[in-house]
């Protein structure tokens, strides 16, 4: 998802224009705020029109009162005019304080909301990403890139961005003005504006770069924080506490280093531009003054125009400052639409169809797979388990075992070959009614930091307390829940570290209980578990399988002699299959301590069922040969 664009002003409006086409569907409920904050701002720029002059007609009344001509005639009555003066001030000025109140009310509601939406799609959007663009992301970046980088665009939108914008019409309404006082004086005043932009164009320049490369190491150090911190156990087991603070630190400089330098950059550019501000007044005044001693403008009028002249430079002053801040919106803005606009690789087709439930007839026909373009992990794999049938499935490790469990609940999709269940192939059934009629059960259970109950009753939507009960009691689960001091209302820790292993699994295969699934998928569910918990687990797991198609993904030879039937999965095919003893005795070395693994036999096994739907073929598709025995050991 990192992009190298163009780095120039102009290089960061195609990143602007890209944020703004994501952002205007979510504008559509937002537009009687944004009318309305649009009215406001409008009235304050009226207001800022008007405020200068009650203090012409002071100061000009006050001067022509002195004898000067250059003011033009003494009014008749100057302390009515001083009064209406004064009272027309305070009612401009109180109007403006007003609509900017409004004004910015409106905008920033809208703009919260706006944002609030925009980081709910960009969630919800990464939910619908497949697994193939998971592995390949990592977890602080999209972090970063869901919270931190849009709540930049949602700061600089609110404090930033509007506000210019009324700025900016306040410039135009007000150089149009001082045209009509006298154009030769704003001929004078405008005449800074392209010199600040050649300015503000080179220097936007270089601030752009450089955000960039702040938002991108701020997103690496977002990734290395959160997987330092899910690793801590590991970190401290291995001392490798030094190690990790020493990367934090040198990550941590390098957005330091960049963040400084981007501040420098844009406090040059307003310094800059304070600096031109300063030499277009000292014009305007100079050459005003001599005016007013031609008669050609009255003392008054060169006030409002040096009132304007401040006024409507302050765009000038606000771009300068918000530079930086706007860069870095926009890197935020293009590292937002990078993720909105990466698409899911699964998705229902557009004759998906709700499946019934299942019977529960799995069928893998000439499948081929790869995580890595080009090395394939399934090379033409077939694979029949009938329903009700409890199988394992067996062989070497990144042999591709674990692959058949993403294929069967279309976490991914096959490149080549068909994934089917009851003779449907998956990709023609709608995600909804395929993946809550397939249970899983890992080797790692992740529980959320929540409830129990909650854990378990994800299993299912609208799962009840009885339901709830009912699986943990099938997990044998319980028990240890009812003897904890909150009981189902206990809050385990983050991935429910705070539960031991065993704890764990039972926990997860209750939530696999609650989904009721005619398919179930024990994937390495109990590696890791000492005798005792395994036994626990075990009789958990029976119960859960009972009369279900069960597929146990494992390396564990007790396991696979309780299945009905076992393939052994070896190079990205089946090798083997057949009744447990009679495929694992091939396998395992006896001799060896704890069984060893060893490779397939040569040709084809008597007990292999061969598929009656011939699957694609590939150049490299491998040929069953004698292997050497493999250094496999359960």
């Amino acid at each position: 998802m990192s992009s190298s664009r163009p780095t120039t002003l102009r290089g960061a409006l195609p990143g602007l224009r890209r944020t703004v086409k994501h952002v205007a569907p979510h504008m559509r409920s937002e537009r009687p705020l944004l009318v309305g904050g649009l009215a406001a701002m409008f009235a304050e720029v009226l207001m800022r029109l008007l405020e200068p002059w009650p203090l012409k007609f002071v100061l000009d009344g006050v001067i022509a009162a002195s004898g000067s001509e250059i003011a033009g005639e003494a009014p008749a009555s100057l302390p009515t005019v001083l009064l209406l003066a004064c009272v027309g001030l305070l009612v401009v000025v109180s109007l403006r304080a007003f609509a900017s109140y409004l004004m910015t009310i409106a905008f920033a509601l809208a703009g919260n909301r706006l944002l609030t939406k925009i980081r709910g799609h960009a969630f919800t959007h990464l939910q619908t990403l497949s697994m193939a663009f998971h592995d390949n992301s990592r977890t602080g970046d999209l972090v970063a890139r869901v919270t931190s980088d849009v709540g930049r665009l949602k700061e600089v939108a609110v404090t930033a961005a509007l506000p210019l914008v009324g700025n900016v019409v306040t410039m135009i309404a007000m150089v149009g003005v001082v045209f009509i006082l006298d154009a030769p004086l704003a001929l004078v005043m405008i005449a800074v504006l392209p010199i600040f932009f050649l300015t503000g164009a080179r220097v936007s320049k270089r601030i752009n770069g450089v955000s960039r490369q702040q938002r991108k190491a701020e997103g690496e150090l977002a990734s290395m924080a959160t997987e330092s911190l899910s690793a801590m156990r590991v970190i401290q087991s291995y001392s490798l506490e030094d190690k990790m603070n020493g990367a934090f630190a040198s990550n941590n400089a390098k957005t330091l280093k960049d963040g400084v330098k981007a501040k420098k950059l844009s406090a040059g550019l307003e310094r800059k531009t304070d600096v031109l501000v300063g030499l277009a007044t000292a014009a305007v005044l100079y050459i005003g003054a001599n005016r007013v001693l031609a008669g050609a403008i009255t003392p008054g009028e060169l006030v409002v125009f040096i009132t304007y002249l401040k006024a409507a430079f302050k765009p000038m002053r606000d771009l300068a400052k918000y530079t930086g801040r706007i860069a870095q919106a926009a890197a935020s803005g293009e590292r937002l639409v990078d993720v909105l606009e990466e698409t899911p690789k699964v998705v229902n087709t557009s004759w998906a169809r709700h499946a019934r439930r299942f019977r529960g007839d799995v069928w893998l026909r000439g499948v081929w797979m790869s995580y890595t373009p080009g090395h394939p992990v399934l090379r033409g794999l077939d694979l029949h388990v009938r329903p009700g049938e409890r199988v394992a499935v067996v062989g070497p490790s990144g042999a591709g075992k674990s692959s058949i469990a993403m294929l069967l609940s279309r976490l991914r999709d096959p490149e080549a070959g068909q994934v089917c269940i009851d003779g449907m192939d998956v990709r023609d059934l709608t995600l909804a009614s395929l993946r809550p009629q397939i249970a899983i059960v890992l080797q790692e259970s992740l529980l959320f930091a929540t409830t129990i109950r909650e854990n378990i009753a994800d299993g299912a939507p609208g799962t009840t307390d009885a339901q709830v009960v009912a699986a943990a009691r099938l997990a044998g689960a319980h028990d240890f829940i009812t003897a904890m001091p909150n009981g189902y209302d206990t809050v385990v820790g983050e991935r429910g570290t705070t539960l031991s292993g065993g704890q764990r699994q039972r926990i997860a295969i209750a939530r696999a209980a609650v989904r009721d699934a005619p398919i179930v998928i024990l994937d390495e569910a109990m590696t890791g578990l000492d005798k005792g918990t395994e036994d626990e687990v075990i009789a958990a797991m029976n119960r859960l399988t009972e009369g279900r198609t069960t597929i146990i993904i494992t390396h564990d030879m007790a396991a696979a002699r309780d299945a009905d039937r076992v393939f052994w999965v070896d190079g990205g095919v089946v090798t083997d299959s057949g009744p447990a003893d009679a495929v694992l005795d091939q396998h395992v070395d006896p001799a060896a301590t704890g069984g060893a693994l060893v490779a397939a036999p040569p040709g084809p096994s008597e007990h292999t069922e061969p598929s009656p739907h011939a699957g694609p073929t590939r150049p490299d598709a491998p040929t069953r040969r004698k292997e050497q025995p493999l250094a496999l050991t359960n």
